[in-house]
């Protein structure tokens, strides 16, 4: 079943999953093949744990490839010129602070294919990014969380 969700990503975010398709056709298909050919050369595959393994990371490497290729295909490319600064959406970076006077913590939103909270990307699907998405500088906004909720106040949109 072919997934039709449109995927949000950034310019960067494209380029980031045309890499890694390019590497998984061009380099680790072909070194998994050759693992599976030395496997196979020494006999017996009923207890070869080389063969098995190579053909588990080979199963890995052709779902990787079809999952990159499918968010390809629903790809919908989100550009710096296409955003309102005064507006959070995807692509968007924004600085914001915890009520009342916490930590200040910048994010920046993007599609959740590409979301990477340790790199401050997060996702427009997240409770933080979908609380954000829409808001302006000065908005707070109220996020469900494990423990309650939190809020946070919008300091600065670029």
């Amino acid at each position: 079943m072919v997934d039709k969700k449109e995927v949000l990503l950034t310019e960067a975010g494209l380029a980031k999953i045309n890499d890694e398709l390019d590497e998984l056709k061009t380099v680790k298909r072909q070194e998994v093949a050759i693992r599976l050919k030395e496997a196979i050369a020494q006999g017996d595959l009923s207890e070869n744990s080389e063969y098995d393994a190579a053909k588990e990371e080979q199963a890995f490497i052709e779902s990787r490839i079809n999952t990159l290729e499918n968010v390809l295909r629903n790809a919908k490319i989100i550009t710096q010129d296409e955003q309102d600064k005064n507006i959070v959406g995807v692509g968007a970076k924004v600085k914001i602070q915890e009520v009342p006077q916490g930590d200040t913590e910048e994010y920046t939103i993007v599609g959740s294919a590409e979301s990477d909270p340790f790199d401050g990307k997060i996702s427009n699907e997240s409770p933080i990014g979908a609380e954000l998405i829409g808001k302006q500088i000065g908005d707070v906004v109220t996020v469900p969380a494990p423990g309650g909720t939190i809020q946070f106040k919008i300091l600065e949109i670029s």
